[in-house]
């Protein structure tokens, strides 16, 4: 009786390891093209959002790494009741992207994706690819602006369009951030796509 015990132990061991390994962060965040050859399964999600939204890859992935450093279970900070008791979180974002429940909840009612979960990279991209092609529709930003479409993800449609930014002088420069971090990894992702485009097959044989 013991046998298949431990045999169902070692699976379950198995199972938390391998799921440990798949959600840690990248160890080479500041390269797209390290991303992407260690998280193969990532590049193709992206790729794939990209081909559904129109929206190029390196912008929500600037965006991303600024809201949880590819975290899947990011957190934002505690709020404090009288400086001192913890007393829930400062907002409802959550997950790779940082969705905001509300949020979250429209994009899984507008695409018909009730299942999808903030700590998941796919759904997580998705959802970015989504807000970033609402936000050109809604507010006429270009996709490919990383500055203007960050404060549109931080700020809220209707935030950007009262410039709820503009007296947010820290916002301003972690937008720009994010815009020097798009640029990178643009760049970096036009020496490496070609390579990221391979089929399992031609990995197989080229590396």
């Amino acid at each position: 009786m013991l046998k298949p015990v431990r045999t169902l132990v070692t699976i379950a061991l198995g199972c938390s390891v391998l799921a440990g390994c798949a959600s840690a962060p990248p160890e080479q965040p500041d390269n797209l093209c390290e991303i992407f050859r260690e998280k193969r399964d990532w590049y193709d999600a992206a790729a794939d959002m990209r081909d559904k939204w129109g929206v190029p890859i390196h912008v929500p992935m600037a965006i991303m790494y600024q809201e949880s450093s590819f975290k899947h279970d990011a957190l934002p900070p505690r709020d404090y009741l009288l400086w001192i008791i913890p007393w829930g979180r400062v907002s409802s974002a959550y997950g790779y992207s940082q969705a905001k429940t509300p949020t979250w909840e429209d994009y899984q009612r507008e695409t018909d994706n009730g299942w999808a979960s903030r700590d998941d990279f796919d759904d997580a991209i998705d959802f970015m690819g989504w807000f970033i092609s609402k936000t050109h529709t809604v507010n006429g930003v270009s996709k490919w602006d990383a500055y203007e479409q960050y404060l549109n993800y931080h700020e809220g449609w209707g935030g950007y369009r009262r410039q709820t930014y503009a007296q947010k002088g820290w916002l301003i420069q972690t937008s720009r951030k994010v815009q020097a971090r798009a640029e990178r990894y643009g760049a970096q992702l036009r020496s490496c796509e070609d390579e990221l485009k391979r089929g399992w097959f031609e990995r197989l044989l080229f590396g």
